[in-house]
Protein backbone atom coordinates (compact mmCIF):
# COMPACT_ATOMS: atom_id res chain seq x y z
CA UNK A 1 0.00 0.00 0.00
CA UNK A 2 1.25 3.52 -0.80
CA UNK A 3 2.49 5.86 1.95
CA UNK A 4 -0.41 8.24 1.33
CA UNK A 5 -3.80 6.46 1.42
CA UNK A 6 -5.93 6.75 -1.68
CA UNK A 7 -9.69 6.96 -1.33
CA UNK A 8 -11.97 6.87 -4.34
CA UNK A 9 -15.04 9.05 -3.81
CA UNK A 10 -17.94 7.97 -5.99
CA UNK A 11 -21.11 10.03 -6.31
CA UNK A 12 -24.07 10.47 -8.61
CA UNK A 13 -23.79 14.20 -7.86
CA UNK A 14 -20.79 16.41 -7.09
CA UNK A 15 -19.38 14.23 -4.31
CA UNK A 16 -18.66 17.03 -1.85
CA UNK A 17 -20.49 15.31 1.01
CA UNK A 18 -18.52 12.08 0.70
CA UNK A 19 -15.22 13.95 0.36
CA UNK A 20 -15.97 16.01 3.46
CA UNK A 21 -16.65 12.87 5.50
CA UNK A 22 -13.49 11.19 4.21
CA UNK A 23 -11.34 14.19 5.11
CA UNK A 24 -12.97 14.43 8.54
CA UNK A 25 -12.13 10.78 9.20
CA UNK A 26 -8.62 11.10 7.74
CA UNK A 27 -7.89 14.04 10.04
CA UNK A 28 -7.76 11.50 12.89
CA UNK A 29 -4.90 9.61 11.25
CA UNK A 30 -1.38 10.79 10.46
CA UNK A 31 -2.24 14.47 10.14
CA UNK A 32 -5.06 13.85 7.70
CA UNK A 33 -2.85 12.95 4.74
CA UNK A 34 -5.04 11.36 2.10
CA UNK A 35 -5.30 11.44 -1.67
CA UNK A 36 -8.91 11.71 -2.77
CA UNK A 37 -9.85 10.77 -6.30
CA UNK A 38 -13.35 12.04 -6.85
CA UNK A 39 -15.54 10.47 -9.53
CA UNK A 40 -18.65 12.63 -9.87
CA UNK A 41 -21.97 12.25 -11.67
CA UNK A 42 -21.75 8.47 -11.92
CA UNK A 43 -24.92 7.11 -13.50
CA UNK A 44 -24.03 3.67 -14.87
CA UNK A 45 -22.64 0.36 -13.67
CA UNK A 46 -19.74 0.36 -16.13
CA UNK A 47 -18.21 3.44 -14.50
CA UNK A 48 -18.63 1.86 -11.08
CA UNK A 49 -16.93 -1.36 -12.19
CA UNK A 50 -13.95 0.65 -13.49
CA UNK A 51 -13.58 2.49 -10.18
CA UNK A 52 -13.75 -0.71 -8.14
CA UNK A 53 -11.06 -2.29 -10.32
CA UNK A 54 -8.83 0.79 -9.93
CA UNK A 55 -9.34 0.72 -6.17
CA UNK A 56 -8.41 -2.97 -6.05
CA UNK A 57 -5.25 -2.40 -8.08
CA UNK A 58 -4.19 0.48 -5.80
CA UNK A 59 -5.14 -1.33 -2.60
CA UNK A 60 -7.51 1.53 -1.86
CA UNK A 61 -10.95 1.99 -0.44
CA UNK A 62 -14.12 3.59 -1.79
CA UNK A 63 -16.48 6.06 -0.14
CA UNK A 64 -19.71 6.65 -2.00
CA UNK A 65 -22.95 8.62 -2.00
CA UNK A 66 -25.28 6.99 -4.49
CA UNK A 67 -29.01 7.69 -4.32
CA UNK A 68 -30.31 5.07 -6.76
CA UNK A 69 -30.68 1.67 -5.02
CA UNK A 70 -29.57 -0.42 -8.01
CA UNK A 71 -26.30 1.51 -8.33
CA UNK A 72 -25.67 1.27 -4.60
CA UNK A 73 -26.33 -2.47 -4.66
CA UNK A 74 -24.07 -3.00 -7.67
CA UNK A 75 -21.16 -1.09 -6.11
CA UNK A 76 -21.43 -3.00 -2.84
CA UNK A 77 -21.54 -6.35 -4.64
CA UNK A 78 -18.72 -5.49 -7.05
CA UNK A 79 -16.54 -4.20 -4.22
CA UNK A 80 -17.15 -7.41 -2.23
CA UNK A 81 -16.30 -9.52 -5.28
CA UNK A 82 -12.94 -7.76 -5.67
CA UNK A 83 -12.28 -7.56 -1.92
CA UNK A 84 -12.37 -3.75 -1.88
CA UNK A 85 -13.61 -1.94 1.23
CA UNK A 86 -16.53 0.32 0.27
CA UNK A 87 -18.24 2.68 2.69
CA UNK A 88 -21.81 3.72 1.98
CA UNK A 89 -22.07 7.22 3.47
CA UNK A 90 -25.60 8.15 2.41
CA UNK A 91 -27.46 4.84 2.17
CA UNK A 92 -27.80 3.89 5.87
CA UNK A 93 -29.18 7.32 6.77
CA UNK A 94 -31.69 7.19 3.90
CA UNK A 95 -32.74 3.70 5.01
CA UNK A 96 -33.17 4.95 8.57
CA UNK A 97 -35.43 7.82 7.45
CA UNK A 98 -37.51 5.36 5.45
CA UNK A 99 -37.82 2.83 8.29
CA UNK A 100 -38.37 5.20 11.22
CA UNK A 101 -40.47 7.93 9.62
CA UNK A 102 -42.12 5.84 6.88
CA UNK A 103 -40.99 8.42 4.33
CA UNK A 104 -40.28 7.61 0.69
CA UNK A 105 -37.04 9.04 -0.77
CA UNK A 106 -37.21 11.10 -3.94
CA UNK A 107 -34.24 9.16 -5.37
CA UNK A 108 -33.02 12.21 -7.26
CA UNK A 109 -29.26 12.87 -7.21
CA UNK A 110 -27.96 16.35 -6.36
CA UNK A 111 -30.84 17.59 -4.20
CA UNK A 112 -28.53 18.72 -1.38
CA UNK A 113 -26.47 20.76 -3.84
CA UNK A 114 -29.67 22.34 -5.16
CA UNK A 115 -30.75 23.22 -1.62
CA UNK A 116 -27.35 24.78 -0.93
CA UNK A 117 -27.59 26.89 -4.09
CA UNK A 118 -31.07 28.06 -3.12
CA UNK A 119 -29.90 28.94 0.38
CA UNK A 120 -26.99 31.06 -0.84
CA UNK A 121 -29.16 32.80 -3.43
CA UNK A 122 -31.63 33.66 -0.67
CA UNK A 123 -28.88 35.03 1.58
CA UNK A 124 -27.50 37.08 -1.30
CA UNK A 125 -30.95 38.50 -2.06
CA UNK A 126 -31.54 39.42 1.59
CA UNK A 127 -28.18 41.19 1.81
CA UNK A 128 -29.05 43.02 -1.42
CA UNK A 129 -32.42 44.17 -0.04
CA UNK A 130 -30.79 45.51 3.12
CA UNK A 131 -28.05 47.31 1.21
CA UNK A 132 -30.39 48.98 -1.25
CA UNK A 133 -33.29 49.69 1.10
CA UNK A 134 -34.99 53.09 1.11
CA UNK A 135 -32.97 54.46 -1.82
CA UNK A 136 -29.65 54.39 0.09
CA UNK A 137 -27.65 53.70 -3.05
CA UNK A 138 -29.38 54.25 -6.42
CA UNK A 139 -26.79 52.02 -8.12
CA UNK A 140 -28.73 49.08 -6.75
CA UNK A 141 -31.61 49.98 -9.06
CA UNK A 142 -29.51 48.93 -12.05
CA UNK A 143 -28.72 45.53 -10.51
CA UNK A 144 -32.10 44.70 -9.03
CA UNK A 145 -34.59 42.11 -10.26
CA UNK A 146 -37.41 44.27 -8.91
CA UNK A 147 -37.55 47.97 -7.99
CA UNK A 148 -40.34 49.15 -5.68
CA UNK A 149 -41.28 52.84 -5.70
CA UNK A 150 -43.81 54.59 -3.51
CA UNK A 151 -44.35 57.12 -0.75
CA UNK A 152 -43.40 56.44 2.85
CA UNK A 153 -45.38 53.67 4.66
CA UNK A 154 -46.47 51.74 1.58
CA UNK A 155 -44.71 48.58 2.87
CA UNK A 156 -41.68 48.91 0.61
CA UNK A 157 -39.19 47.51 3.13
CA UNK A 158 -41.20 44.52 4.43
CA UNK A 159 -42.19 43.72 0.86
CA UNK A 160 -38.54 43.88 -0.23
CA UNK A 161 -37.54 41.45 2.52
CA UNK A 162 -40.37 39.06 1.74
CA UNK A 163 -39.42 38.98 -1.94
CA UNK A 164 -35.76 38.53 -0.97
CA UNK A 165 -36.74 35.30 0.77
CA UNK A 166 -38.10 34.25 -2.62
CA UNK A 167 -34.57 34.86 -3.98
CA UNK A 168 -35.41 38.10 -5.78
CA UNK A 169 -32.98 41.02 -5.56
CA UNK A 170 -35.10 44.02 -4.64
CA UNK A 171 -34.27 47.70 -4.38
CA UNK A 172 -36.82 50.20 -3.12
CA UNK A 173 -37.00 53.94 -3.60
CA UNK A 174 -39.08 56.39 -1.54
CA UNK A 175 -40.92 59.07 -3.48
CA UNK A 176 -40.80 62.48 -1.84
CA UNK A 177 -42.06 65.63 -3.68
CA UNK A 178 -39.07 67.66 -2.49
CA UNK A 179 -36.56 65.15 -3.87
CA UNK A 180 -36.09 64.31 -7.54
CA UNK A 181 -36.29 60.55 -8.23
CA UNK A 182 -32.87 59.09 -9.05
CA UNK A 183 -31.91 59.00 -12.73
CA UNK A 184 -31.32 55.26 -12.47
CA UNK A 185 -35.10 54.72 -12.19
CA UNK A 186 -35.50 55.92 -15.75
CA UNK A 187 -32.55 53.89 -17.04
CA UNK A 188 -34.03 50.47 -16.31
CA UNK A 189 -36.87 48.65 -17.99
CA UNK A 190 -40.28 49.67 -16.70
CA UNK A 191 -41.08 45.94 -16.62
CA UNK A 192 -39.09 45.47 -13.44
CA UNK A 193 -40.33 48.63 -11.70
CA UNK A 194 -43.41 48.30 -9.51
CA UNK A 195 -45.21 51.35 -8.17
CA UNK A 196 -46.95 51.12 -4.79
CA UNK A 197 -49.90 53.28 -3.85
CA UNK A 198 -52.43 53.32 -1.03
CA UNK A 199 -55.70 55.00 -0.10
CA UNK A 200 -55.28 58.38 1.63
CA UNK A 201 -57.41 57.32 4.59
CA UNK A 202 -55.40 54.17 5.29
CA UNK A 203 -52.11 56.02 4.89
CA UNK A 204 -53.33 58.65 7.35
CA UNK A 205 -54.11 55.95 9.93
CA UNK A 206 -50.76 54.21 9.40
CA UNK A 207 -48.74 57.40 9.68
CA UNK A 208 -50.68 58.59 12.70
CA UNK A 209 -49.96 55.33 14.51
CA UNK A 210 -46.33 55.57 13.45
CA UNK A 211 -46.03 59.04 14.99
CA UNK A 212 -47.64 57.82 18.22
CA UNK A 213 -45.20 54.92 18.46
CA UNK A 214 -42.36 57.43 18.19
CA UNK A 215 -43.88 59.64 20.88
CA UNK A 216 -44.60 62.45 18.42
CA UNK A 217 -47.70 64.55 17.86
CA UNK A 218 -50.27 62.88 15.62
CA UNK A 219 -50.95 66.27 14.07
CA UNK A 220 -47.47 66.51 12.54
CA UNK A 221 -47.27 67.35 8.86
CA UNK A 222 -46.17 63.74 8.10
CA UNK A 223 -49.71 62.51 8.83
CA UNK A 224 -51.61 65.60 7.66
CA UNK A 225 -54.27 64.73 5.09
CA UNK A 226 -53.30 67.53 2.70
CA UNK A 227 -49.67 66.40 2.82
CA UNK A 228 -50.67 62.81 2.11
CA UNK A 229 -52.76 63.82 -0.91
CA UNK A 230 -49.85 65.90 -2.17
CA UNK A 231 -47.41 63.01 -1.86
CA UNK A 232 -49.75 60.49 -3.48
CA UNK A 233 -50.39 62.84 -6.40
CA UNK A 234 -46.62 63.28 -6.85
CA UNK A 235 -46.10 59.50 -6.73
CA UNK A 236 -48.86 58.96 -9.29
CA UNK A 237 -47.12 61.35 -11.70
CA UNK A 238 -43.79 59.53 -11.23
CA UNK A 239 -45.44 56.14 -11.79
CA UNK A 240 -47.02 57.37 -15.01
CA UNK A 241 -43.74 58.86 -16.17
CA UNK A 242 -41.99 55.54 -15.49
CA UNK A 243 -44.74 53.63 -17.27
CA UNK A 244 -44.64 50.95 -14.58
CA UNK A 245 -47.30 48.71 -13.13
CA UNK A 246 -48.91 50.03 -9.96
CA UNK A 247 -50.28 48.03 -7.04
CA UNK A 248 -52.73 49.48 -4.54
CA UNK A 249 -51.57 48.02 -1.22
CA UNK A 250 -54.61 49.27 0.71
CA UNK A 251 -55.82 46.54 3.09
CA UNK A 252 -53.39 44.03 1.58
CA UNK A 253 -51.07 41.79 3.56
CA UNK A 254 -47.42 41.78 2.50
CA UNK A 255 -47.77 38.20 1.27
CA UNK A 256 -50.70 39.15 -0.97
CA UNK A 257 -48.83 42.09 -2.48
CA UNK A 258 -45.72 39.92 -2.97
CA UNK A 259 -47.74 37.37 -4.93
CA UNK A 260 -49.01 40.14 -7.20
CA UNK A 261 -45.47 41.42 -7.71
CA UNK A 262 -44.14 37.97 -8.59
CA UNK A 263 -47.03 37.41 -10.98
CA UNK A 264 -46.35 40.77 -12.67
CA UNK A 265 -42.66 39.94 -13.04
CA UNK A 266 -43.51 36.58 -14.62
CA UNK A 267 -45.91 38.25 -17.04
CA UNK A 268 -43.46 40.96 -18.01
CA UNK A 269 -44.25 43.72 -15.56
CA UNK A 270 -47.67 44.80 -16.77
CA UNK A 271 -51.07 44.18 -15.26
Amino acid sequence: MKDIPIVYVVSDSVGETAEFVVRAAASQFDGGRVEIRRISYVDDKEAIAEVVTAAQENQSMIAFTLVLPDLRKFLIEEAARQSVRAVDILGPMMDAFHEVYKMEPKLRPGLLHQLDDEYFRRVEAIEFAVKYDDGRDPRGILRADVVLVGVSRTSKTPLSMYLAHKRLKVANVPLVPEVEPPDELFQVSSKKVIGLTISPNELNLIRTERLKSLGLRAQANYAAFDRILYELDFADKVHRKLGCAVIDVSNKAVEETANIVMDLIKRGGRG
